[in-house]
């Protein structure tokens, strides 16, 4: 699809072309995490899982927290971590949403220095891909959506109001 199809209405597009995608920002995760657990695995592969003690939910279409209790596994080869968390919101209303977000993680080694002295290296730096897909379920009339949506995440590593390390995660709808 070229960059004036993609953009074009409609009645401009060829039979069964599909239209391009559009992402609509609807919260962002902050995920508080403790150290991480090293599983092992093998020579050529690495296999972790870091507890999720809690966080926050906020933005446009929901706010709330993100219980204790969850976690993320990620088994890392040749340098990219294929990761799978599993965790529970608990959306202001009371209702609770359950999470399963699949994602990678890879960084060059000058991001990696970096962010190993703490620094915040932004989702768009070139030397970082962090994406996860998330799928959320619930059974509450007020979040079905989430149940009936593709969504993406543009994820980085971030900081709590106390200094705890967290996986800050950008949550948008596909359209």
């Amino acid at each position: 699809m070229t960059a004036a199809t993609a953009t074009a209405p409609a009645a401009a597009r060829a039979p069964g072309e599909l239209p391009a995608p559009t992402l609509e920002y609807v919260f962002e995760i902050r995920a508080t995490v403790d150290p991480d657990l090293r599983i092992g695995r093998g020579a050529d592969e690495l296999l972790t899982f870091t507890p999720i003690s809690g966080g926050s939910v906020t933005g446009p279409r929901l706010n709330g927290e993100v219980l204790a209790g969850g976690g993320d596994w990620a088994v890392e080869r040749s340098g990219t971590a294929q990761l799978e968390a599993r965790y529970l919101i608990r959306a202001d209303d009371g209702a609770v949403i359950d999470v399963l977000n699949r994602g990678y993680f890879r960084a060059t080694d000058e991001v990696m220095a970096r962010m190993e002295r703490g620094e915040a290296v932004p989702e768009s730096d070139p030397g970082l891909y962090f994406r996860t897909a998330p799928v959320f379920q619930t059974d509450a009339p007020a979040h079905r959506w989430l149940a009936e949506h593709q969504f993406i995440g543009l994820a980085r590593d971030g900081e709590g109001g106390a200094g705890e390390p967290q996986v800050c995660i950008r949550v948008f709808a596909v359209r």
